[in-house]
């Protein structure tokens, strides 16, 4: 998911992605300690995509209060 899309989403629909992304950080974690972990770079992808999600509710919460 792109900025563009994500801005294109609700506030609810944001924190259920953000958890969900939570979740699958999670579950990538336990992979790689466990070694079971095929791609790598997902755990990178994933970390942005929760920065990307973040900043974006951040900026709507401004917005709001503005």
């Amino acid at each position: 998911m792109n900025a563009s899309e994500a801005r294109d989403l609700s506030v609810d629909q944001l924190k259920d992605k953000l958890s969900q992304l939570k979740r699958e950080q999670f579950n990538l974690r336990f992979q790689r300690a466990t070694g079971q972990l095929e791609k790598t770079d997902r755990v990178r992808e994933c970390r942005r995509e929760i920065a990307r999600v973040k900043t974006i509710l951040r900026e709507k919460d401004v917005a709001a209060n503005a």
